[in-house]
């Protein structure tokens, strides 16, 4: 059965007692669950969170990403070794929250480009540290979900088919993979293709506008990507993610420049539209 999510981002990108307001809030919505940002360091912080969302019976997803110093596709070694190492805390912090499962690109740095095409190399070192990183997840029961993202954020995946080949090469249990409709709206010809290309190692769903606002009121196509999850028999979240310029510094880091909408009217209005897209036949 479906579940549906919403990521806190649109007010932090941290994990703190500063969001538990926020959970009562969306439970009465009628959300199964949150999405938070694994990036800050105290576990403390992510075992209290745990424990008010566990409260509310609200459960927890966490997204995730890697920077140049810790690039899983960079040619010194001893980075991509740093890059595997982030991936294992990550894996620790989604233990601390109860987290069944992280997403993000964290296949490769975000944001970080060779200025080429990814090579052979580049996929093989990737699929290296993912089949490692999944022998990690395995044990802590996490899912690791790979995130195919734009050509303007990313390098190593920009597609479906792209992303469909990771896995393949990856071919690890543990390690599967999400659909996004915002990377998607900028990448893909045929969503129901694309879909069906990734079919096979679906975990995870994030459902975003194009400009980042209130789901259902920009230019996604989202009956072709709603009939196409349907089709594939998908049963996994619906997790809204959207930003805003709350946090400043993480903004500026994403390239958010502007507010798209009220975080709470895109909560609200995007809860019932994922409701009733879910409802159609």
């Amino acid at each position: 059965m479906n579940k549906i999510g919403f990521n806190l981002l649109p007010w932090s990108a941290g994990v703190s007692a500063s969001v538990f307001p926020l959970l009562d809030r969306l439970k009465a919505i009628g959300y199964d669950g949150i999405e938070v940002l694994i990036g800050s360091p105290d576990s403390q912080e992510y075992r209290a969170l745990a424990a008010q969302a566990k409260s509310l019976d609200l459960e927890i997803t966490g997204v995730f990403v890697l920077g140049a110093n810790d690039n899983p596709i960079a040619s010194d070694a001893a980075v991509r070794q740093q890059g595997l190492d982030k991936i294992k805390w990550a894996i620790d912090r989604a233990h601390d929250l109860g987290a069944k499962v992280i997403c993000g690109p964290f296949h490769s740095a975000h944001g970080t480009f060779s200025r080429a095409a990814p090579t052979q190399q580049e996929l093989a070192w990737s699929a290296e540290a993912l089949r490692a990183a999944g022998d990690y997840a395995q044990q802590a029961d996490v899912v690791l979900a790979l995130e195919a993202v734009n050509r303007f954020e990313s390098y190593l995946a920009n597609t479906m088919g792209q992303l469909a080949e990771l896995m393949a090469l990856c071919n690890h249990p543990q390690v599967r993979a999400m659909y996004d409709t915002h990377h998607a709206n900028i990448e893909e010809k045929n969503i129901a293709t694309a879909v069906a290309q990734i079919q096979p190692y679906l975990a995870h769903v994030h459902i975003s506008e194009n400009d980042r606002g209130t789901p259902g009121k920009g230019l996604v196509r989202w009956e072709e990507s709603f009939k196409a999850l349907k089709d594939a028999n998908y049963e996994g979240w619906y997790t809204i993610e959207s930003f805003s310029r709350a946090d400043p510094d993480f903004a500026n880091a994403i390239n958010v420049w502007r507010e798209y909408s009220d975080p709470w009217e895109i909560a609200e209005e995007g809860y019932r539209f994922i409701q009733e897209s879910l409802q159609k036949p």
